[in-house]
């Protein structure tokens, strides 16, 4: 089979005024320009299967090892295989610990990289990929917004890779201090933009961006999940966490807290080449559109957005959700319409979303912590507590694995008040209270980040 071409998630869309795209793009044009012509996300034509006896010798494989051999099967032909290895080898050079809570219920904990969030996985792999498939003789400029973990991950990752700027967009009062204090002091390549508004507002300001023609020759590029160079590199981890815990052609259960749905779609993508996912739990804040969309089968998102402690899930419309809709056959754009509903029974065979509230958050983190001297954070909790949900409704089930996707120390003043003491820094976190640095403050008005833009990148 050759490679793999990608499409729009707008290509059937019929509407007056509004022109679809309906070509195919390689991954190097999928991961460069980002998001679709006609604003949708890219997605691969087709998913490559991966067979229970290729699954089995990957058992006992390095990290790094079973990344390559997943992402060898959708970047064949854009990206040769030894070359990935490398980029692999280098991306993937941290931890990914695996503590069991009781029985055979695991958390793995996503929260030793760099920048001690999930998103170091994919930032690390993206940022290597773009420098190598990028035209050397061309500077690309990425916009990107945040809700917390993204920037400084993408930011760190990117930080001093020559030919590529890197500016990060997030909102003012829903990051945690030390959050802003990691994405304010990134420096050199890295340009931080404090935004006076929410996350939707920010993600809103850079879908506008990337669709205003006077910008198109700043080339403007995306690091957040609607970029599917975001996406692949989150598959990894389900298969090494399963390959880690569990018996031959055993079934899992694997809950995600879930914002943008980028994590949870990467799941989604490694149930569908092969790993036996019996439920992926989609646990949500209290921004409920998804769970309340599977109960009644009508999707409303919620905006503005509800500000919760959980703060990198504050979405009110995920963006990965147009890609959820796709593979179930349905069509939901950016603004949050649907064009077509999906196979809604189809989707609850496969998945299961609950909410969260910041109490139920709260009281997990105390109770899982007491019981059973395991320290999550507040997005783990909402994880964890989604799994708890599934178990009481559903009955228990032999193999779970929930995910953490932020070190807790990320949260100390909520960590403090709840259990009397601040979790002890990683040691990728140790020197980030003593960083200098400012954002640039800008207020949620397109014409100001557009001015901006122009007058930053036009002479460079």
């Amino acid at each position: 089979m050759g490679a793999i071409r990608y499409y729009s998630t707008n290509r059937n869309i019929s509407e007056p005024g509004f022109v679809p795209f309906k070509g195919l793009v390689s991954f190097k044009e999928a991961l460069i320009v980002g998001q679709a012509p006609d604003a949708g996300l890219f997605m691969p034509e087709r998913i490559p299967n991966i067979s229970k006896g290729e699954l089995e010798d990957l058992r006992g494989r390095r990290f790094f090892e079973i990344a390559h051999s997943v992402l060898d099967k959708f970047l064949y032909g854009d990206i040769e295989s030894d070359h990935l290895l490398k980029l692999c080898k280098e991306a993937f050079n941290f931890q990914v610990p695996i503590e069991r809570v009781y029985d055979r219920k695991f958390i793995m904990r996503l929260d030793r990289g760099p920048t001690a969030s999930f998103k170091d996985f994919a930032a690390r792999m993206m940022a290597r990929l773009m420098g190598a498939l990028k035209d050397q003789d061309k500077i690309l400029n990425i916009l990107v917004a945040t809700s917390g973990d993204t920037g400084s991950a993408v930011g760190e990752a990117f930080k001093g890779v020559k030919g590529i700027n890197v500016f990060i967009l997030y909102p003012e009062r829903e990051v945690s201090g030390r959050q802003k204090k990691q994405l304010d002091t990134i420096g050199d390549n890295v340009t931080t933009l404090s935004v006076d508004g929410k996350f939707d507002d920010c993600q809103n300001l850079v879908k506008m961006a990337f669709q205003d023609k006077d910008l198109s020759s700043l080339n403007l590029t995306s690091a957040n999940s609607i970029n599917i160079g975001r996406i692949l590199p989150q598959m990894i981890y389900y298969f090494y966490s399963y390959l880690e815990k569990s018996e031959e052609g055993e079934p899992v259960i694997v809950s995600v807290p879930s914002g943008n749905f980028g994590n949870s779609l990467g799941c989604e993508f490694s149930r569908r080449m092969g790993l036996p996912v019996h439920k992926l739990i989609m646990a949500v804040n209290e921004n409920d559109e998804f769970p309340t969309y599977l109960s009644t089968g009508k999707y409303n998102k919620l905006s503005p957005s509800k500000a919760c402690i959980s703060s990198a899930m504050n979405v009110g419309h995920p963006s990965n959700l147009a890609r959820f809709f796709e593979l179930y056959g349905g069509t939901v754009d950016k603004s949050g319409k649907v064009h077509k509903y999906p196979d809604l029974n189809k989707m609850k065979s496969h998945l299961f979303s609950t909410t969260i509230s910041d109490q139920m958050t709260r009281d997990t983190i105390k109770r899982v912590y007491e019981n059973y001297n395991v320290l999550l954070e507040p997005h783990g909790a909402v994880g964890w507590a989604g799994l708890e949900s599934y178990i009481a409704q559903y009955g228990d089930f032999p193999l779970c694995i929930s995910l953490e996707t932020a070190h807790p120390a990320k949260f100390p003043e909520e960590i403090k008040s709840l259990l009397g003491f601040e979790p002890e820094l990683p040691e990728s976190m140790k020197d980030v209270d003593r960083r200098q640095g400012q954002p640039i403050r800008i207020e949620n008005d397109y014409l100001k980040l557009k001015n901006f833009l122009k007058k930053n990148l036009e002479n460079k």
